[in-house]
């Protein structure tokens, strides 16, 4: 293989052009992302592909910087199946069935949340494979599908699912917004039992309600629902949301009113969903950073190492995928572990959540407050290729911990922080989840026209946010690779949101409307469960009758007048025997399910 160049790069994709083809709703977001990380194209500028999508399988490839070809497919799973378009593959895996909790039944998200993540993980697979090469190992193609992503999507709640033990909270409908005098749509955060009571006795809301009401609130995160006693809905309603506010405000807790799709169009700045930014430790260069010695083995990151120091879920997805890349991943864990390896339900003792996130992993316990366990921290810095966190904002720099601290003791590093708002939004709320889908609009993107807008309790910008942090650090492994500069790169929920919400922000900017027509993605029922038809089909299949049918019979009809439709999911314990997934979900070593790794190199 000819040397990378490894001058006047800017961004890790100077000087490489690409050619794409395959789904569009798939194939928009590689475009997109390829284009900001400095890839060139012939390629017309992205349209509004949401409702495609059902064109055949094609592919990605790389050319140029010196590098061999880079070839990525994607494609949406088995067609034989009935896996052909978005719809059917959130009906597969088990996405309308985590979605649909808070409404009781399986319900399709109107946003294409498949398809993105599964542009993501192209990118991931095409920078992972470059990343390889420069590091001396031969050029690889890589398969992905997203079939494989709506797994992914879902390997929190499908190792739930298959735990020793039941679940700590109530699977049962509702949830969140709450609704206020005036008619305000509301989202509420906080992580203080104390302020929660607090804030709900504020307005007189029953003593029992407010107690019944925190351990849903606090599991919605892990269940996807919250069956809140209907007295907290109703003290909500008899308040305006300037009282809701001042509450709020006195008592430590934090309230977002949900903020439309054509408000997030006008202020959105266009920013990329992460940036990099080079860390020059001094005036010189380090040079291009090459392999000790020979060919790369097995997995493209193969040898690198990972420190991170995450939290509940973006950060440690994102370190997660690097690690199924090959990279030797350690966590910092605070003194006696991290508490949430205890949260039921369990397997073999270990939360069988936290598993999906952090097995294979190795840790190190340090006490961050301790200035004798940063300087550790450090230590292990200067031998890592990697540190990523998403600690609270300004907590790094406080404990003198910041890129330009750890640069100081490893010029060649890259330093990831994923947040929640990358200081993009003027006075924002706490950047949690539902929090940030409730400011961007995307509680109005998941939900078609005739429903009220509602943030999805499944945790979408959490796991898209892991996504594009896992991509964001490959970008900079990159452009270490072929500047010799270590890196700073910045991922958010914000960009995961704009990432998701980007065809309805692109109807807005035209004038339409952003939302999907009244019962967009609604599943059908049979007379033992449901089914999905594909987009394109959605109409012709209304006309229909298949509620006297099974569902094998109804797609049987369906078949035979040339219409494509799957079953939906709605116990996701019943995945691993799935014939559309046959093979794909294994249990780990402490019996917990674990999806299969969404890329595969050849």
């Amino acid at each position: 293989m000819a040397s990378p160049a490894t001058t006047q790069t800017v961004r890790p994709l100077d000087t490489l052009r690409f050619d794409t083809s395959g789904p569009p709703q798939i194939t928009s977001v590689v475009t997109d992302h390829l284009r900001l990380l400095g890839a060139r194209t012939d390629r017309p500028g992205p349209g509004d592909a949401s409702t495609g999508g059902a064109a055949g399988d094609g592919g990605t490839t790389l050319t140029g910087g010196g590098f061999d070809p880079a070839h990525a497919r994607a494609t949406w799973g088995d067609r034989a199946r009935g896996l052909a378009d978005e719809a059917t593959v959130q009906a597969a895996t088990g996405i309308m069935a985590v979605h649909g909790r808070r409404d009781g039944g399986p319900r399709g998200l109107a946003v294409d949340y498949a398809a993105t993540a599964t542009g993501v993980l192209t990118v991931q697979g095409l920078l992972a494979a470059l990343v390889g090469q420069a590091r001396g190992g031969a050029a690889a193609a890589v398969t992905t599908g997203a079939d494989r992503a709506g797994l992914l999507a879902v390997s929190q709640y499908l190792a739930a699912a298959g735990a020793d033990e039941g679940e700590a909270a109530e699977l049962a409908p509702g949830g969140p917004p709450f609704t206020s005098a005036d008619g305000v749509l509301f989202e509420l955060e906080t992580l203080d039992p104390g302020a929660w009571a607090a804030f709900w006795k504020a307005l007189e809301a029953p003593a029992e309600a407010l107690r019944a009401g925190w351990r849903p609130f606090q599991f919605r995160y892990a269940t996807a629902c919250a069956p809140f006693p209907a007295a907290l809905h109703l003290t909500a309603r008899s308040h305006t949301w300037e009282r809701i506010r001042r509450a709020a405000t006195a008592y430590g807790a934090e309230v977002c009113a949900l903020h439309p799709l054509a408000e997030r169009a006008a202020e959105h700045d266009g920013a990329a969903p992460w940036s990099l930014v080079p860390t020059v430790a001094g005036s010189m260069s380090l040079g291009p950073h090459r392999p000790s010695a020979g060919p790369l083995p097995g997995a493209p990151l193969a040898g690198l190492t990972v420190l991170e120091a995450g939290r509940r879920i973006q950060a440690p997805l994102a370190a997660h995928l690097l690690g199924r890349l090959g990279a030797d991943v350690i966590r910092i864990e605070p003194p006696g572990g991290d508490p949430l390896r205890g949260m039921p339900p369990a397997c073999s003792g270990i939360s069988a959540r936290w598993l999906a996130l952090n097995r294979g992993k190795r840790a190190v316990e340090i006490d961050i407050k301790r200035d004798v366990d940063r300087h550790r921290l450090r230590e292990l810095a200067a031998g890592a290729d990697v540190f990523l966190h998403n600690w609270a904002p300004g907590k790094a720099a406080e404990l003198g911990l910041d890129s330009d601290d750890l640069a100081r003791v490893n010029p060649a590093l890259v330093y990831a922080y994923t947040s929640g708002w990358a200081d993009r939004i003027e006075d924002a709320p706490m950047g949690t989840d539902f929090m940030v889908q409730a400011r961007t609009g995307v509680g109005e993107a998941v939900r078609p026209e005739g429903v009220p807008p509602a943030p999805s309790l499944m945790t979408l910008l959490d796991v898209l946010g892991g996504l594009l942090g896992a991509e964001a650090v490959l970008a900079g492994l990159l452009l270490r690779e072929r500047t010799g500069h270590g890196v700073r790169v910045d991922s958010s929920l914000l960009g995961a949101a704009d990432t998701l919400t980007a065809p309805a922000l692109r109807r807005t900017a035209r004038g339409e409307n952003p939302r999907r027509p009244a019962g967009f993605r609604l599943p059908r029922r049979t007379a033992d469960g449901w089914l999905a038809p594909a987009d394109a089909d959605a109409h012709a299949v209304a006309g229909h009758d298949l509620a006297g049918l099974s569902t094998t019979e109804a797609l049987a009809r369906l078949h035979e007048h040339g219409l494509t439709a799957t079953a939906v999911t709605t116990e996701l314990s019943d995945l691993h025997r799935d014939p559309r997934f046959t093979g794909s979900i294994s249990r780990d070593a402490h019996g917990a399910p674990a999806v299969p790794d969404p890329w595969s190199f050849v």
